[in-house]
């Protein structure tokens, strides 16, 4: 059930951890409940100061784009007049010049400036390519309009002449800067900048073909969203097209904007059923027949995970997965042809990785290529003739994520935390395989994440940790010293400082087998050893997260302080088979067993810290979590009834059937000869097992995770006559957060239930 943030291997720069949460805060001496708190108490979180009047609050910077001359960075700044300014500051002198006024992309004298979601730079930097008035296509806001304005004529050009508003995609320029393309309703289109005129290169597109763009599922599971790439030489534009036809249509249903409820349909593939056929094309840019890639292989028992030009305007890379993800295959395609040439391939007895981090080198004759083969995930390069590869990164650890590639310097730079997977640092290898490895951050124990300048002379650089909220700052690179403080969040930090917190700590469990998992515990601030404690475990548990980190933890880690305050002892643990970079067989060891190890893993780790504190009360057991902590939190309820008392499930996933084909046929395999460890790691099948207390909310409108698996665990439940407590929010998707006071509805309710269920003595 991916959240996305997204992956480990896709964090932006500026992006901010929230998986980790942190230290307690305190409840009175000897009271089962805190007295009354208010706002002026600064040493105590009220819920309201925490939601409704945002206190605590870490915000990181806006968009920031560097140029590519290395003349500096761009950042959005509010202008007095209303909008944004788009400002360029010089990374050392932190000289301020206004490149783009906001009176200067007003589309007219009477209307407002462009409200800028984003925007990119051609190539030589004369134009400006903006988006706005976004709105949702799937899960996320790729559907917009776009303009275009010319630093040097101030022409203001709205692009895509009499289209409907908010219907434009993945619009960018050619090379040359002179043409844009972009996908409207599911056809792919290139206007010429000079003249406007449009060019609809794609006739096909309608519900079911789906041209420059993709279905629900691969947005959602690969990241696949913007579905063209413009060849270096701006000649062709390589693209892919899927076929629904078949997929089965998910029906939502919308009982609350209108006064009669209207549906919502599209192609889900839940496990086992109908995938969209894919294949990628090229054709001419100003416009033509398709040649279609002659990739080997059943479109729908296959997915397009990847493309991208190889280097050059004659070939293209795929990477292709099989249906169970078992194998990736990369393959050379000629873009004239159509014909293919197998590279390389990587093959496990679970599921294989596909590479982002793709680079070419060498005037096009390698390129770069991440790897698990060797145990740990490293980087190598590839010979593009033979498909030979050498070693670039070694060792018994994981690089993390991929940052830069930069063939002039002869250097990858890349996050990495050889030492513990708790922290992340900065990297940079040698790419003439020499192995010469550097680490450029310094001794600074936490997380740390960048945005590299084109060159990699400087960087924006974001710090966290456990007590602190993001602090973003510009550095020079190598010697990483630090020019500006660009963010501090001091305000916000303040405010947390000042709070009374309890004692945080990490620690370490074996499970049954010996293997070494890695938690955290959080203690009230008039912590007393010689006291019996309720614990709640937050569990996240599936391939896409991580819990125990040296992070800051954001909105989750301050409600969990909230809990401290109430009396609570608060702990997570990251069982196996979670996004820890602790190598492959880690990740792995829960193929086809999700649900069944993770959740062992969870009881193993609290029989332990039973064992070694005293004052954790094995009868006060609770644990919570949301998506895939979700389900693990199901799980743990029903197969270990005498452990768990209280469970707090969040839009779980009970059935696994249920969920679409790309996430959880990786992880669970294909049917029919997976249906037994299908219907054994499902929670719903040992519902019976119900002994304690249980909180199940969903939203209604969640597309992702689907409110009807909730649904099926009631009417299991009811069947067993198992009371619990259920919630469903109206039209909230998978996050439960939209809608004013949701989150703190939500939060509050969780809290209410743990004082009655999991009272405090």
């Amino acid at each position: 059930m991916t959240t996305h943030s997204a992956s480990w291997l896709r964090h932006t720069a500026l992006g901010i951890a929230t998986a980790v949460l942190i230290s307690g805060c305190s409840t009175l001496p000897g009271a089962s409940e805190p007295a009354p708190v208010t706002s002026a108490d600064e040493s105590h979180i009220n819920l309201d100061a925490l939601y409704a009047e945002g206190k605590y609050n870490a915000r990181g910077v806006g968009p920031t784009h560097w140029l590519a001359d290395g003349s500096g960075y761009t950042v959005l700044e509010s202008a007095a007049n209303g909008g944004h300014d788009l400002v360029r500051y010089h990374p050392e002198t932190q000289q301020r010049t206004v490149l783009v006024k906001a009176d200067e992309v007003r589309p007219s004298a009477n209307e407002e400036p462009l409200h800028i979601t984003d925007y990119s730079w051609s190539e030589d930097g004369d134009k400006l390519l903006i988006f706005t008035n976004t709105k949702r296509s799937w899960r996320t806001h790729t559907l917009g309009d776009y303009w275009v304005f010319d630093l040097n004529s101030k022409r203001l050009q709205k692009l895509g002449g009499q289209a409907e508003p908010s219907t434009l995609q993945f619009a960018k320029f050619d090379s040359q800067g002179n043409r844009v393309a972009y996908v409207m309703k599911n056809n792919i289109y290139v206007e010429e900048l000079a003249n406007s005129r449009i060019t609809q290169l794609t006739q096909d597109g309608n519900d079911t073909i789906v041209n420059g763009t993709f279905d629900w599922v691969n947005e959602e599971e690969f990241f696949l969203r913007d579905g063209f790439r413009w060849s270096p030489d701006g000649k062709s534009i390589a693209y892919w097209q899927l076929d629904t036809e078949g997929t089965p249509l998910f029906t939502m249903i919308n009982n609350t904007d209108a006064l009669y409820p209207t549906l919502k349909q599209f192609p889900y593939p839940k496990v086992g059923e109908t995938n969209a056929a894919m294949r990628i094309g090229v054709m001419p840019a100003s416009g033509g027949k398709t040649t279609w890639m002659k990739v080997p292989g059943d479109a729908r028992q296959h997915y397009l995970v990847r493309m991208q030009w190889a280097g050059n305007s004659q070939q293209l890379l795929i990477q292709q997965l099989t249906r169970s993800q078992a194998v990736n295959k990369a393959f050379l395609a000629n873009a004239k042809s159509g014909a293919v040439r197998e590279l390389l391939q990587e093959t496990t007895d679970s599921w294989a990785e596909y590479v982002d981090d793709v680079q070419f080198i060498d005037q096009g004759q390698a390129f770069t290529w991440l790897s698990e083969r060797s145990g740990f995930r490293h980087i190598y390069v590839v010979q593009r003739d033979t498909g030979r590869l050498s070693t670039i990164t070694r060792g018994n650890w994981d690089v993390i994520e991929v940052l830069q590639i930069n063939p002039k310097t002869g250097w990858v730079y890349f996050i990495a935390s050889p030492e513990t997977p708790l922290e992340r640092y900065l990297f940079r290898a040698s790419l003439d395989g020499s192995g010469k490895l550097e680490r450029l951050t310094p001794d600074q124990p936490g997380t740390h994440s960048y945005q590299l300048s084109a060159d990699a002379k400087y960087a924006v650089h974001t710090f966290t940790d456990v007590n602190t909220m993001p602090v973003v700052d510009m550095i020079s690179l190598p010697d990483h010293q630090s020019i500006r403080v660009i963010k501090d969040n001091n305000q916000a930090q303040d405010a947390f400082d000042k709070l009374k917190r309890g004692v945080f700590e990490f620690f370490q469990v074996e499970a049954r087998d010996g293997l070494k998992l890695d938690g955290f515990l959080m203690k009230p601030a008039d912590f007393d050893p010689n006291k019996k404690y309720p614990i709640v475990f937050y569990v996240y548990g599936e391939p896409w997260g991580q819990t125990v980190s040296n992070s800051w933890g954001g909105e989750r880690f301050m409600f969990h302080n909230y809990l401290t305050q109430q009396g609570y002892l608060v702990a997570s643990v990251d069982n196996r088979g979670t996004r820890s970079p602790r190598g492959f067989e880690w990740r792995r060891s829960i193929y086809k067993n999700l649900g069944v190890v993770t959740v062992r893993d969870q009881y193993d780790a609290l029989q332990a810290m039973l064992d070694r504190w005293a004052f954790i009360d094995a009868n006060r057991v609770g644990i919570w979590g949301h998506s895939g902590g979700g389900s693990q939190t199901l799980n743990a309820l029903f197969r270990y009834p005498d452990a768990y008392h209280v469970g707090m499930a969040l839009a779980p996933v009970p059935d696994l059937t249920l969920y679409d084909t790309i996430y959880q046929e990786r992880y669970s395999g294909l049917l029919p000869e997976s249906a037994e460890s299908y219907r054994e790691t499902s929670a719903i099948t040992h519902a019976q097992n119900l002994q304690g207390d249980l909180l199940l909310v969903h939203g209604t409108g969640d597309d992702n995770v689907h409110f009807q698996g909730s649904e099926r665990l009631v009417n299991e439940l009811v069947k067993h006559g198992k009371q619990f407590d259920y919630f469903a929010y109206p039209n909230r998707t998978h996050g439960i957060a939209e809608g004013e006071g949701t989150t703190q509805h939500l939060r509050t309710m969780m809290v209410e239930f743990l004082k009655q269920n999991l009272p405090v003595n």
